[in-house]
This record gives structure tokens, sequence and C-alpha cells, in this order.
């Protein structure tokens, strides 16, 4: 079983840069392609991007385009997500998630971390 731990929440300012990251264990990451989804209070998931498990190909939702950046790293088996001008809006709880068949902007992933809170405030 893949299990997924994410870290990096913090509380930042407007504008401010987080990288969080996503650490696999169980099996090995590059049979997957990883995604990060998050979830703010009252609001539906959102997938903010995805990317293959080879990392040739990435997909982002249009509110984090040109901002947030997903990577891997296979041979450390983890992922990142680098998110620079944080707004308010990005506040949520960020989830790290994989699968092996699945990589768009739809939140059908089979495994999830358990989450890491962002939130964007002054």
């Amino acid at each position: 079983q893949l299990q997924l731990v994410e870290s990096g929440g913090d509380l930042v300012q407007p504008g401010g840069s987080l990288r969080l990251s996503c650490v696999a264990s169980g099996y090995t990451l590059d049979r997957y392609h990883m995604a990060w989804i998050r979830q703010a209070p009252g609001k539906e998931r959102e997938v903010v991007g995805c990317i293959t498990n080879d990392g040739g190909t990435t997909y982002y939702s249009d509110s984090v385009k040109g901002r947030f950046t997903i990577s891997r790293d296979n041979a450390k088996n983890t992922g990142y997500l680098q998110m620079n001008n944080l707004r308010s809006e990005d506040t949520a709880v960020y989830y790290c998630t994989a699968d092996v068949h699945h990589c768009g902007l739809h939140p059908e992933y089979d495994y999830w971390g358990q989450g890491t809170k962002v939130t964007v405030s002054s």
C-alpha cells in the first residue's frame, strides 16, 4: 500500500512563498502520477496540479497557473509543490495524492496523504 506524508504547511503573508513536500513509502513513487489537491472550508476540492510519473508533463488549474510549480524526485520518492505569490484564497488544506492511471484536474486519485494546512494571512 502506497503511503503519502505531506509537510511544509504554514502561516504565510500574502505575496509570500511556501514549498510543500510529499514523501512516499510502501512502493516506489515512479509508478504513480502525483497531484496536489486542496480543500478550503466550505468549498469543493480543487486539483491544483498534477505531474506524470516520469515528471515529463504537468497540468495546473487556472487559479494557480504561473504561481505554483509541481515537481518530483523519484530517486528520493518525494514530490513537491512550490507556491509563490500566495493569496488569501490559497488558504486550504493541501493533500498529496497519487494514482497509477490518472493525471488530470479531476480529483480521482486512489492514494491520499493526511493533508497539510496552508494559511495565507497578514
